[in-house]
């Protein structure tokens, strides 16, 4: 696999990843026990650590592209596998 490719192909696993890991470090001020500024929304986050969820998006992110890419080397599950109209 190009170097090239396999940078594109983890920046799209990066921000899937960044989306199924954004809803588990949400707190809102309500939970935190914090009093809601005027005009704030109930359901906006407490405080929004920017650093944590990168943190952990890389490390879920890293897990799911390796995977990715042993099964390309490997051929755990090839497309011919997947293919049930012939």
């Amino acid at each position: 696999m190009w170097w090239g490719s396999a940078l594109a192909i983890y920046f799209l696993f990066w921000f899937l990843a960044l989306f199924l890991v954004l809803p588990f470090s949400a707190r809102t001020s309500v939970e935190a026990g914090e009093a809601l500024v005027p005009g704030q929304a109930e359901s906006a986050p407490h405080r929004f650590e920017a650093g944590r969820i990168a943190l952990r998006t890389t490390i879920v992110a890293t897990v799911m592209f390796g995977l990715f890419y042993l099964n390309y080397v490997f051929g755990w599950i090839t497309s011919d596998m997947l293919d049930y109209w012939n």
